[in-house]
């Protein structure tokens, strides 16, 4: 997926905040974070994955973890 180069500095706050608070599960605010930073570093439009499987939430956040660490 093609994706933006450089997180602006409030996104990067708000991950940062993320990365600290979330221990085992995520709560709706913290999910919605995930969702919505994805589809705007990684272009596509803003959808919910279902949480009956969490495999594409855990490889969002993989996914944004690596584009904040290279910012």
């Amino acid at each position: 997926m093609e994706r933006h180069r450089i997180m602006v500095e409030v996104d990067k706050l708000d991950w940062y905040k993320f990365k600290t608070e979330v221990k085992h599960s995520l709560n709706q605010k913290q999910f919605e974070l995930v969702c919505q930073l994805h589809s705007k570093y990684f272009n596509h439009n803003y959808y919910k994955p279902c949480t009956c499987s969490p495999a594409i939430i855990k490889q969002w956040i993989a996914q944004i973890d690596e584009l904040y660490e290279t910012n």
